[in-house]
């Protein structure tokens, strides 16, 4: 699963703004702050994993789960490219605006 369709899930979200907070949790931990079974937890630390947005580390019997920082620095590195996007399109857009108004006062 792509780090998109994993983000899509609120749960999830919820997950990784725990882990952001926290640092680092276990697996019960992380299964104790829902109302949603242990299996269905697992699951959805499954798919972040599979995302690479978690990492795991096997501690005698838990499992210990944390943001993978580069899945993060990967977001953050898109986010940037959609944002200046943006910028340019609304910098050309104030271009025109700008130009428009400059014609319409020489009228």
């Amino acid at each position: 699963m792509d780090i998109f369709s994993a983000l899509a899930d609120p749960t999830r979200r919820k997950i990784l703004e725990m882990l952001a907070h926290e640092g680092q949790l276990s697996a019960k931990e992380i299964t104790e702050r829902f109302l949603i079974s242990p299996p269905a937890i697992s699951q959805h630390l499954k798919v972040l994993r599979e995302a690479r947005l978690v990492e795991v580390e096997k501690r005698a019997q838990q499992r210990i789960y944390r943001i993978n920082p580069d899945a993060m620095l990967e977001l953050e590195d898109w986010a940037r490219q959609i944002n200046d996007l943006w910028n340019q399109r609304f910098d050309a857009l104030e271009r025109v605006l700008a130009a428009e108004k400059k014609e319409g006062h020489r009228k």
